[in-house]
């Protein structure tokens, strides 16, 4: 990864990354990263780098330990370590860079619960975990819209019908706009954005997990399908840094006692 990309270069850098990741996970992806040199990338180009990368990682299911060089780099920390989060609940974890010697903790991911830790500026982490998710909703979306059009009961595609063509259509326009607030540029009251992008990506990718869920029937229960790890995989994330539901009422308590909102988007 370098500096300065022309369009060409960036289509192929994403096709290098989804290639990347769609063959490794973990800490071997963590060091396929490090070699196209994500690091540089993260330094120099932020927000060129955490949306695709991040985006990228939901799309494909791969996951790695990415959302800890995101916390360091915005608090200075030193590279490779593995700061606590806060998590849904009130509870704290850490994303551990190694594989764990047990079962992954939480939805395939190797999160390790501990006592307590620090709260820290979590801004551009909260949105590197926003486009996680709603790469993860489109990719549950496009498992859901290939099944309505291979999918025949009366003698015509699923996607015919009214009700499963009103979920698809209830999920793009959730991701949509998930996607339009995390694109929002941060130039007055960042935290708030942050977290409002957050809350908007992590309600997205559960609506997705429910309507995708409906449009495929009993199929999208079973462990053939990879349908059931997005939606596990979207669930913790919704969790981690707060979910959608804290995140919300976090907002509206602030702005209640301060008595007004901020403009968000300069219309």
């Amino acid at each position: 990864m370098t500096a300065g990309m022309d369009s060409a270069s960036l289509v192929l850098l994403e096709d290098t990354l989804r290639k990347t990741m769609a063959s490794s996970a973990g800490p071997a992806l963590d060091q396929a990263l490090a070699e196209l040199g994500w690091a540089e990338m993260l330094s120099e180009e932020p927000d060129l780098a955490i949306p695709l990368v991040f985006r990228l990682l939901g799309e494909t299911g791969a996951y790695a330990s990415v959302i800890n060089d995101v916390i360091l780099e915005t608090i200075g920390g030193l590279p490779g370590g593995t700061p606590p989060m806060p998590y849904a609940g009130g509870s704290w974890v850490i994303w551990e860079r190694s594989e764990p010697t047990g079962n992954p903790v939480l939805g395939g991911l190797p999160l390790r619960e501990v006592p307590g830790g620090e709260l820290m500026r979590l801004g551009e982490a909260r949105r590197a975990l926003g486009w996680w998710l709603v790469g993860s909703a489109r990719a549950m979306l496009a498992l859901a819209r290939q099944h309505a059009l291979d999918r025949v009961q009366f003698g015509k595609p699923i996607a015919a019908f009214q009700a499963v063509r009103h979920r698809l259509a209830e999920t793009l326009v959730a991701i949509e706009g998930a996607e339009a607030t995390l694109a929002v540029p941060v130039v007055d009251s960042p935290d708030l954005t942050s977290i409002l992008a957050k809350a908007a990506a992590g309600k997205a990718a559960l609506t997705a997990a429910k309507h995708c869920q409906q449009v495929l029937g009993g199929v999208g229960f079973t462990e053939e399908h990879e349908l059931h790890r997005h939606i596990k995989r979207v669930m913790v994330l919704d969790g981690l840094l707060g979910n959608a539901r804290e995140l919300t009422r976090q907002v509206g308590g602030g702005l209640r006692a301060r008595g007004s909102a901020p403009r968000m988007v300069q219309l």
